[in-house]
């Protein structure tokens, strides 16, 4: 029954990240505020949600553990599902507007992973004297800072018109109903997770990375399924992105919160996707660069084959590195 209840709090958070991916879409249309900064931080902080509550329940839970798998796990598996869907939809991605802004704030992500790896691999001391709190955790707050004015000064546009009649306090509201929704579903979602790790005694982290990872990701994956059939790329590209460095904070917040305990917790599973998520986040910088360097009408005509192989090429190395981690996780287990 435990699983019954996991899959039953997983769909109330596909219903809800459906609505919030319609109603930020309509706000892309409605508003002059830039299209990568709805997806990069509205829609990202929203959908990143269940990531900050369940790591912060976890803590209360006393399993501090479970953070690290939890918010690494759903990066990798966040850049996956950019992956998957450039793959799938390579000729409309490669067609579509997407900011540029999209492509420096991965810069800060991979920064983000090797200062976390850093701590995880070295070994050293990094907390500051006379507190508990990690040094690698202001770092990631500075990046997060510097994404969220990239993202803010990005000038891209929707490549869609308005059609909805409602107005944009109207949309305001209910997206802000929607996310309440996950809140409630997340918090369940953690409890759920907890008492599988405990009665099937699998670890914190690969526990957090398997059901909180993707549970908490599912936000992001039907949102950014969602968008790509409204051809919003752009918002798709800022959700996913954003969500991964919205979900770093979620280390500073609980590195805070935690007190005397360990978040960046050191293990085989939480090194693994130090690795696997630094690999993605480097094929998805590559996979924006081709898309950039090849958006002209002559070379969407001239290169669209060896362009479109390029780009499903990286999005399978990206599906390869989720996949890899957890073949390699279970082979440690």
């Amino acid at each position: 029954m435990i699983f019954v209840w996991y899959v039953l709090a997983a769909l109330v958070l596909v219903g809800f990240s459906i609505k919030c991916a319609d109603y930020v879409d309509m706000l892309d249309k409605k508003t002059n505020m830039s299209g990568a900064f709805i997806g990069g931080v509205i829609l990202a902080a929203v959908t990143s949600l269940p990531e900050m509550i369940t790591s912060i329940s976890a803590v209360a839970l006393g399993n501090p553990g479970l953070i690290i798998g939890n918010v690494l796990g759903s990066d990798v598996f966040n850049l996956c599902i950019f992956g998957s869907l450039t793959l799938i939809a390579v000729s409309a991605f490669r067609k579509s507007t997407v900011g540029t802004s999209h492509f420096k704030v991965l810069i800060c992500t991979v920064l983000a992973y090797l200062t976390t790896g850093f701590v995880l691999f070295s070994g050293l001391d990094t907390t500051f004297p006379g507190v508990s709190i990690n040094v690698a955790s202001v770092i990631i707050v500075i990046l997060y800072a510097i994404s969220c004015k990239f993202m803010a000064t990005d000038d891209s546009e929707s490549d869609n018109e308005d059609d909805n009649d409602l107005t944009v306090k109207q949309v305001v509201v209910r997206f802000v109903l929607c996310a309440l929704g996950l809140v409630v579903a997340s918090i369940v979602i953690t409890k759920i997770t907890d008492m599988i790790d405990s009665q099937y005694n699998l670890g914190a982290s690969l526990a957090g990375a398997l059901f909180l990872g993707v549970a908490t990701s599912i936000p992001e994956l039907t949102s950014s399924i969602a968008l790509v059939r409204k051809g919003n790329f752009n918002a798709m590209t800022g959700n996913v992105v954003g969500s991964n460095m919205f979900n770093y904070i979620i280390f500073s917040v609980a590195d805070i919160l935690a007190f005397k305990s360990n978040v960046y917790e050191v293990s085989a599973d939480s090194k693994l996707l130090i690795i696997f998520g630094l690999v993605s986040a480097v094929a998805a910088m590559i996979s924006l660069a081709v898309k950039k360097r090849t958006s002209t009408e002559e070379s969407l005509k001239k290169n669209s084959v060896a362009v479109n192989g390029t780009l499903m090429l990286l999005g399978l190395v990206i599906c390869a590195s989720y996949v890899a981690f957890i073949v390699c996780s279970m082979a440690n287990g």
